[in-house]
């Protein structure tokens, strides 16, 4: 008699997990269907990116250019663009960027290329190199590339001197203020706040430290920092004397001569960047447009010229979804961009975990023969990067070469992570080497003092009850220096076994000190000098590849997230002005109030979870009536 029960409670419990479930999967297609019918009655066919058969390319980044984006949930991205919201440090892909100027090169409707990088942010000294490179490549198509604007920071003036024909606004100005390294120091601040340092460190010239221990830059960092950001800047005004046709004495290393030469322009610095070459012409923007109208015409739906955005031309030429052939070798490109910190980390940074699982993915994968480690990274946790890079000498076990790609910094943690590879490759200017270990804590046993908190007590060994309230005893602060010179001395063994080089050899470019790629390689920590692609060739090569495809290894997004993002690109490459008809329709307040509900209720039903299905809950008490 008493298995009767239990018989029909296990088939109700069934037959409500079975309910249950479909009531979510109803959810969720209820919520898709309804977005998705909202952006279609908003949207009209008539309204999809089209290239004129005459136009412009209009190269316009917005944001900071990147190897990899960070991780941004698809669907708060959705809803950001949909309501017209700004994205908070906005990013671009250097990929993305080559890809549209690559694509454009032999797109006959382009005639020609403006260069707008008026809203252009932060970019490495590299991605500007690489991205210069690809215009140039476009020039040989025949087809010209002009640049303006209204003023040009230092970054956005050495991508604006690849074109053809520099313009700017009369009011506007050029600032080449040079490269330099400062940092801001408190040493006196903690000591008169009575908090106690804790440094503990191998390497003359490892300074990261230096804030919490000095006033001031040590002579050691000076020192360091001088070689390698004098050479930075040697090449920079270099790349912009052979794009400009100048002479490197042109460049102004002094606020002596610059004041020279305002005076002789008047003080106008838009009549300046004219005489001193930097640019070809003054012009207003009405000037610009009424050129580029007689150069390929006006657009059809407004009073400027005929043009395609950067932006938009890329949901022309790159596919919504990437498409692997299944039966083709591979090269897989893995990028480690960002602080090196433990465990699982987001898109767009490196976690020990979260890395190493993508290097054990293409391991792992049979069609991958080879793989590039694209680093982008100026270092971080020792123990990460040593996670990662077991990784890497696991891929090297089975069989299949590793090189190490560096960017714009490959430094400390990031050389960790890549010295194991078969080969290094760099950038003549990539940030490299700073081969050392550094810990550093704090401790407030004095600050307490001060306002009359003690701590005190008995334990059964000296670490027992150690913490910040506590002065650190010398002989554990002997200890923890002792782990440093092991982390130390492991890391030089790590450099010479894999560079075939002596552990004397290793310490005396190591210390902590930074290299430019180019002097790296003469010092014999980069084996070539090359970008992304040379790396990708020389991974094919050493894998005795012919024919290939690259693959490039990344974390999954959640079912969930693959679903929305999935729907939402497909939708968008149906109906390319969705999002921006969608962002039209929300400024009406009851309309977004409205959505915003129906967003809010799916996600309270979707989290709600009785194991019976049974809920006492008002969807409509937080309404608005």
């Amino acid at each position: 008699m008493s298995e009767k029960p239990s018989v029909i409670k296990r088939i109700f419990k069934s037959l409500w997990v079975f309910l249950n479930t479909s009531r979510k999967v109803f959810l969720n297609l209820v919520f898709f269907i309804f977005v998705i019918f909202l952006i279609s009655i908003i949207t009209d066919d008539s309204d999809q990116v089209q290239v004129a058969n005459t136009t412009a390319l209009v190269l316009n980044p917005k944001g900071d250019i990147v190897e990899q984006k960070r991780e941004i949930d698809p669907a708060d991205q959705i809803m950001q663009q949909a309501f017209g919201q700004q994205e908070e440090n906005p990013e671009i892909l250097l990929s993305d960027l080559l890809m549209v100027i690559e694509h454009a090169k032999t797109d006959d409707r382009v005639k020609t290329m403006v260069i707008y990088p008026q809203n252009l942010q932060r970019a490495g000294f590299h991605h500007l190199q690489v991205i210069g490179d690809a215009i140039n490549d476009f020039k040989e198509s025949g087809k010209d590339v002009v640049a303006f604007g209204d003023y040009f920071s230092q970054g956005q003036y050495y991508l604006a001197s690849y074109a053809d024909k520099v313009w700017m606004n009369p009011e506007g100005a050029v600032m080449l203020e040079g490269f330099g390294r400062y940092r801001t120091y408190f040493k006196s601040a903690l000591d008169k706040l009575n908090i106690t340092q804790h440094v503990f460190k191998v390497g003359t010239y490892k300074s990261a430290v230096e804030p919490y221990i000095r006033d001031d830059m040590s002579d050691a960092a000076k020192e360091a920092n001088k070689a390698w950001l004098q050479q930075l800047w040697h090449n920079f005004k270099l790349d912009i004397a052979e794009n400009r046709n100048l002479d490197l004495a042109n460049f102004d290393e002094t606020a002596e001569q610059l004041y020279a030469k305002l005076q002789q322009a008047d003080g106008s610095f838009g009549e300046y960047a004219l005489q001193t070459g930097l640019i070809d012409e003054l012009r207003n923007r009405e000037q610009i447009r009424t050129d580029m109208i007689a150069k390929v015409g006006k657009a059809s739906k407004h009073d400027s010229f005929s043009q395609i955005s950067f932006k938009e031309y890329l949901t022309t030429v790159k596919p919504p979804v990437a498409m692997v052939n299944p039966m083709s070798d591979k090269v897989a490109v893995i990028v480690a961009k960002g602080t090196i910190l433990n465990g699982n980390q987001k898109a767009g940074s490196i976690g020990g975990d979260s890395t190493a699982k993508l290097l054990r993915k293409a391991r792992l994968d049979d069609k991958v023969k080879a793989v590039v480690l694209r680093v982008d990274s100026p270092g971080g946790s020792a123990y990460a990067s040593e996670i990662i890079r077991q990784e890497v000498e696991l891929i090297k076990a089975a069989g299949k070469p590793v090189i190490a790609s560096m960017a714009n910094y490959a430094a400390s943690g990031g050389y960790w992570i890549s010295a194991s590879a078969n080969e290094i490759w760099a950038s003549p200017n990539t940030i490299t080497g700073s081969i050392g270990i550094f810990g550093m804590f704090m401790t407030f046993e004095k600050a307490l003092d001060k306002v009359g908190v003690h701590t005190d007590g008995i334990g059964t060994t000296e670490f027992a009850g150690f913490g910040v309230s506590r002065p650190l005893p010398e002989n554990i602060g002997n200890i923890i220096q002792l782990g440093i010179e092991r982390g130390y001395k492991e890391f030089l063994t790590l450099v010479a076994e894999n560079r075939n080089m002596t552990l004397e050899q290793v310490d005396a470019v190591a210390q902590g000190r930074v290299w430019t790629g180019a002097k790296a390689q003469e010092l014999g920590l980069v084996d070539k000098l090359g970008g992304l692609d040379d790396a990708i060739a020389a991974a094919a090569d050493r894998a005795g590849l012919k024919n290939y495809d690259v693959l490039l290894v990344e974390k999954e997004l959640s079912p969930r997230q693959m679903f929305i993002r999935n729907l939402f690109e497909n939708a968008q490459v149906l109906l390319p002005e969705a999002t921006s008809k969608f962002e039209q329709a929300a400024n009406n307040p009851s309309l977004k109030q409205r959505i915003m509900t129906m967003i809010n209720e799916y996600e309270q039903m979707n989290q709600l979870n009785d194991p019976r299905g049974i809920y006492s809950f008002c969807l409509t008490c937080e309404a608005e009536f």
